[in-house]
């Protein structure tokens, strides 16, 4: 292995040889303790700790790196005190996530690191959110975001650097490619010689370092980021180095050739180093004997101090008040006249009126700039606020909520417009794997709100027309609110985006140009949780939202005899379990209509809510009206037999009757 120092000086040689010998000291420590059973799992990054280390120390504090498992040099090189990663692995409450995730599933903003969660991809696109905040604030900053050689076969690495590239992004994409994920080699996983080459289909500037070579990574990281701050750009980045222990501890080595493994161990980035130094003169063996001293007796304190640590004391409030990152409703009533506008109107008014009221706030979707839309909401909107703030994305649902949650991360909000709520699919897992985790396992918000354009009755069939709340709603971490007014639409999206906390949106799109309102023109707000009751009586309570809430109205109009109370419970996450109770227990009788399918569906939960909560007060089993168990159709026969509206008021009829 040949070192070329270039510019840097002894001091800088000796500085990096430290920032390196730390982390291998760390790990060898960290093997003793697994095999006396005091840490349960370890992901080693012996043999590759040149990469964490020479990224991190030519990055600024400020600079985010976003690491994986094995890379403890980008944490040791960021000065983060050893007794707090000592209570992050023995899952103590001094750690980053209070015992709740293990090894480096954490980040922290205090040393500006954001860590992984195990589905590895949406990693990538936190790091295009983060980018883009810099690159808004125009501050020079570039982000570093680490992966594996095997999780380049994911999507969210595709999008990820699609979006990268056409935004024009400072993202230092870093492959670690070690030969194996986990036990698969490389020629089992692409075809490709080098995982570099990939940068060529995307535009993106790439290139092949030596991952054990420190000086090299250390010196090409400072010269790229000097490239990108002048110019903003993204690059892909793969380094070749080698595990020299397993996956984890547990998988051990032996699916590797033993010649390989001997090859592998004459590039040891840290043995290599110090012979280097010493070659130099740059280090002595008795220093070297000294700092290796100095670095064992702090492994040894700190250790000791995690060790002194208490174990957790779990308790129920403690876990359910982290779900939720804090937020504090602030009413805004409205001082202004009303205005008769459409649903659809009244979601344009919040989104042109929460744009001024923060000035951080990023508009993301397909066809959202110029076009305005599928639906013509953000039309003109380009013109407005310009194309930085509403950004057309490609087609990569994915990525762009993850993008969504590294603008969150780096100060400013987000709304994401699925062009259809059918389409959310595609952007499940950073969805519910990490926005809605995020504050629970490391207490960062997620300033997010996704737009869900849903809902049947339109004829376009089973890919354009769901309502998938019940996907959301099971989901801790996520609220959901589904208006079925203009008035409740443009206030609840107001507070929803006031709200730091992942909010999934829904807009039942029938609605849009169909229902009319008189609406305040200036801006206001609506406490979610908060059910609406829109008309009292004393024979039975209809629990609804969305569209099925005007289905309902019809319906009451339709039999002016029927005493009902009619809920429109406006938000499904949190749920008004208040004023649903209040009104069972007064008329002793519930239907629960919902357009989402019936098993499975919220009904379901709120059912089960009234048979505990309720059941002394029932005077007949609760009742469910929802759309058939099949996907839904295309042609409109074949709707409407899917629908719930045809059959609600029959089982209404029959309830009233028992």
């Amino acid at each position: 292995m040949i070192f070329y120092r270039q510019n840097l000086t002894n001091p800088q040689l000796l500085d990096l040889y430290k920032k390196i010998l730390k982390p291998r000291l760390i790990e060898e420590k960290m093997l003793i303790l697994i095999r006396q059973g005091k840490v349960s799992k370890w992901f080693s990054g012996i043999g590759q700790e040149a990469i964490s280390v020479g990224i991190t120390a030519a990055l600024d504090e400020t600079e985010y790196v976003l690491p994986m498992h094995r890379n403890l040099g980008v944490f040791t090189t960021r000065n983060i005190p050893l007794h707090r990663l000592f209570s992050q692995w023995q899952g103590k409450a001094n750690g980053f996530t209070k015992g709740r995730d293990r090894s480096f599933h954490f980040g922290t903003q205090e040393y500006n690191i954001i860590g992984m969660i195990s589905h590895l991809g949406p990693q990538l696109g936190i790091a295009d959110g983060i980018a883009l905040a810099d690159k808004l604030q125009k501050n020079k900053k570039v982000t570093a975001v680490f992966t594996g050689e095997g999780a380049t076969s994911e999507g969210d690495f595709h999008e990820a650097l699609n979006i990268a590239a056409v935004w024009k992004l400072p993202v230092m994409f870093v492959i670690e490619n070690n030969g194996y994920g986990l036990s698969t080699p490389t020629n089992e996983q692409y075809l490709c010689e080098n995982l570099a080459d990939k940068g060529i289909g995307y535009g993106i500037e790439s290139h092949i370092i030596d991952g054990n070579n420190i000086i090299e990574v250390y010196n090409k990281i400072t010269q790229l980021k000097k490239e990108m701050q002048e110019d903003p750009h993204p690059v892909l980045l793969e380094f070749k180095t080698f595990r020299m222990r397993g996956h984890e501890e547990a998988s051990g080595t032996k699916y590797v050739p033993e010649e390989m493994m001997k090859e592998w161990a004459t590039k040891d980035p840290v043995d290599n180093y110090r012979m280097f130094l010493l070659d130099e003169g740059v280090l002595t063996e008795e220093y070297d004997n000294t700092l290796r001293a100095e670095i064992k007796q702090e492994i040894d304190e700190q250790l000791a101090i995690a060790n002194a640590e208490p174990e957790i004391v779990p308790t129920y409030s403690g876990e359910l008040n982290d779900v939720y990152a804090p937020f504090e409703y602030e009413e805004v009533k409205s001082k202004s006249e009303t205005r008769n506008i459409r649903f659809i109107d009244a979601i344009r008014n919040s989104l042109e009126q929460s744009l001024q009221q923060h000035y951080r706030l990023i508009l993301m979707g397909q066809d959202i700039a110029e076009y305005g839309g599928a639906f013509k909401i953000t039309e003109g909107f380009v013109d407005l606020f310009g194309k930085d703030r509403i950004r057309n994305t490609p087609i990569c649902e994915s990525a762009v909520v993850s993008a969504g949650m590294g603008l969150s991360i780096n100060g400013y909000k987000a709304v994401v417009e699925m062009q259809f709520a059918d389409f959310v699919s595609t952007g499940f897992n950073p969805i519910v794997n990490l926005l809605a985790k995020s504050h629970y396992r490391w207490g960062e918000k997620a300033d997010v709100v996704i737009r869900m354009p849903c809902g049947g009755g339109t004829q376009a069939g089973p890919f354009h027309s769901q309502t998938n709340e019940a996907w959301f709603t099971k989901t801790p971490g996520l609220k959901v609110v589904y208006p079925a007014f203009p008035y409740d639409a443009k206030g609840l999206l107001n507070t929803s985006i006031n709200d730091p906390n992942p909010i999934l949106f829904f807009e039942h799109k029938q609605l849009y140009r169909s229902v009319y309102q008189d609406v305040p023109i200036d801006y206001y707000t609506i406490p979610l949780g908060k059910a609406a009751l829109l008309k009292e009586g004393k024979s039975v309570t209809i629990i609804s939202f969305g569209a099925p809430v005007h289905w309902a109205l019809e319906t009451l109009a339709n039999n002016p005899e029927i005493e009902a109370d009619l809920i429109d419970l406006r938000t499904l996450q949190p749920l008004d379990t208040e004023t649903i109770f209040a009104s069972v227990k007064k008329t002793g009788k519930v239907i629960i209509y919902q357009e989402d399918t019936l098993f499975g569906g919220i009904a379901s939960d709120i059912s089960a809510l009234i048979m505990e909560e309720c059941f002394e007060y029932l005077d007949a089993p609760v009742k469910r009206v929802a759309s058939l168990d099949s996907p839904i159709p295309f042609t409109k026969a074949l709707e409407d037999q899917f629908l719930p509206k045809n059959r609600f008021e029959e089982v209404l009829i029959e309830l009233l009757r028992y």
